[in-house]
């Protein structure tokens, strides 16, 4: 579960973080679904993930766009499928 950053109190880190684009492109094909969909699934899950809603990547060719941290993961024209399956890996 989490790690606490030294030197504050019980601040808490993810295990791993969710980055959405749900800007214009992104959310229009499926960006902000997928972004519900995957707060809806962190609720049941074991680890400590955090989602996050961001604005825009600047890669709208490929557009829906998300990143998974650690391990600095990309995924283009991805499916909610894909993108649980790694965070519950």
């Amino acid at each position: 579960m989490g790690k606490y950053f030294l030197g504050m109190s019980k601040f808490t880190v993810p295990d791993k973080v969710l980055f959405v684009c749900t800007g214009s492109k992104c959310g229009k094909r499926g960006g902000k679904d997928m972004y519900k969909a995957a707060k809806k699934f962190v609720k049941y899950s074991p680890q400590n993930i955090e989602v996050l809603r961001i604005e825009c990547t600047d890669r709208c060719d490929y557009a829906p766009v998300c990143t998974i941290s650690p391990g600095n993961i990309w995924l283009k024209e991805y499916t909610e499928k894909e993108v649980l399956k790694l965070l519950n890996s």
